[in-house]
């Protein structure tokens, strides 16, 4: 497989691709984030697009034949976007709106490699068990949600408070790798088929 870069410094997505043994280089991507669309799903397409493009276009000789990777997570209530807390008030009345309730949780990636760039989103429904006051505010007091999108991690104490999840886990992590692989792979095939014609 081509070398890969990935233009995210998040931890969650690092240990992600890890997982699924590919190797691969961070580039921190200091893009704009400029939206256009109100959909979620067209939100983190556009947005992991942003991020793949500045990186790619900082690569020099050696990197211009990488797989450029960005991806962008947003948590989604009636399609209202969930971002990062600005405060612990702020987290509170996330949580309030999320607990007892079923939301949705939106991964876009975009991989560019040379000339060519593929835009994906996947979704997965999340539904919460009923949260007291006290038991979000504990959770608040953690310092887990403060950083979090829609003031929660699913791989870290909110466990405990998720009824279920339709849809793949790792999207709600923050990068879906199955579908991930699968567009690298096919990716790759189409490379192959191009060079042998």
């Amino acid at each position: 497989m081509k070398k890969i870069i990935l233009a995210s410094g998040s931890p969650r997505r690092k240990e992600l691709l890890a997982q699924i043994g590919l190797e691969f280089e961070v580039i921190v991507s200091d893009a704009e984030e400029v939206m256009t669309s109100t959909y979620p799903g067209e939100v983190v397409k556009e947005l992991s697009g942003c991020k793949a493009m500045a990186v790619t276009l900082t690569l020099n000789e050696d990197q211009k034949d990488a797989v450029v990777i960005g991806a962008d997570t947003v948590v989604a209530q009636d399609d209202r976007i969930l971002g990062k807390p600005k405060d612990e008030e702020d987290a509170f009345q996330m949580l309030h709106m999320l607990q007892g309730q079923t939301h949705q949780v939106y991964t876009g990636v975009t991989l560019i490699s040379g000339e060519k760039k593929v835009s994906f989103y996947e979704k997965s429904d999340v539904s919460v068990y009923p949260m007291t006051d006290d038991e979000i505010w504990e959770y608040i007091h953690t310092g887990e949600p403060m950083d979090k999108a829609g003031a929660y991690a699913i791989q870290g104490g909110c466990v405990i408070y998720i009824k279920e999840i339709r849809g793949e886990y790792s999207n709600v992590v923050g990068l879906p790798v199955a579908r991930l692989y699968q567009e690298l792979s096919r990716m790759e095939s189409n490379e192959q088929s191009a060079d042998s014609e």
